[in-house]
């Protein structure tokens, strides 16, 4: 078979089982990204491509959680502007960077997103218990902390904007240290955070012509199909099965670009 063609499937493959982690753990783009760069990609297009391709099995999710968006709205229109600026800042950031200097930093942000997924069940945990004992004394709920939340999500959409794995964490933590309370509505308003700063570095990838399409509309398709296959049998794939080998797999690619990105 043709080496192109090998790549199609390669690459699709890649992105299916993306979308399907996505839909269950998170993590897709521990996936993408490494197969984009083996398929001959620059580094850039590699993480601009990643995130395009992956980006269209987020926005369903939303219609999902519309109930609990609407307890936030105070919340949601802020946020959704800041994760706007943020994508944006951080999209043009990589943009504008050379390939070798985003290279050199991909291992820590390798790092800093594996770790930062290794840690979101045990943190998912404890802000979980922390509803419910919100919800058994009502008398100790607070507001949310607006300034100070919109200040943490326009860093991490930022990040978001400029790599992203293990964002959602991030995310997650920014909304429960600043006093949002439900599990639910933290949930929802992750969603809509980090779907609004993809959606403005997808966009900005786009214009920028960073976008590799004759890969990326096979992967967005793939991508979407993994994520339906995924969200189907939820139930079937525990993620405290896949949550390991995707922070196994995290870990692997950090000391592996640690070890080999002065050749690719």
């Amino acid at each position: 078979m043709h080496s192109t063609a090998l790549y199609y499937i390669f690459l699709a493959f890649a992105a299916f089982l993306g979308g399907i982690v996505n839909s269950i753990a998170g993590g897709g783009s521990f996936l993408v990204f490494p197969s984009l760069l083996k398929a001959g990609l620059l580094p850039i297009e590699a993480n601009a491509t990643g995130t395009v391709s992956l980006w269209p099995g987020q926005v369903t999710s939303i219609a999902g959680y519309r109930e609990d968006l609407k307890k936030n709205l105070r919340v949601v229109v802020p946020a959704a502007v800041v994760a706007a600026i943020g994508g944006l800042a951080g999209s043009l950031t990589l943009l504008h960077g050379t390939q070798h200097a985003f290279l050199r930093l991909v291992p820590y942000l390798f790092l800093l997103g594996t770790t930062s997924f290794a840690l979101s069940g045990p943190i998912s945990r404890r802000v979980r218990k922390r509803m419910e004992d919100s919800d058994a004394h009502p008398e100790r709920r607070h507001h949310v902390a607006l300034v100070p939340l919109l200040l943490a999500l326009l860093a991490v959409t930022y990040y978001i904007g400029y790599f992203g794995a293990g964002a959602g964490l991030l995310t997650m933590t920014a909304l429960a240290l600043c006093g949002v309370e439900k599990i639910a509505e933290i949930n929802a308003l992750k969603v809509v955070i980090t779907t609004v700063a993809n959606a403005v570095a997808c966009i900005t990838f786009v214009i920028g012509g960073a976008v590799e399409w004759r890969f990326c509309w096979l992967m967005m398709i793939a991508c979407a199909a993994g994520g339906y296959t995924g969200a189907r049998n939820a139930r079937r794939i525990s993620d405290r099965i896949l949550r390991p080998i995707i922070v196994v797999l995290g870990f692997g690619l950090a000391i592996w670009f640690f070890l080999h990105r002065s050749t690719i």
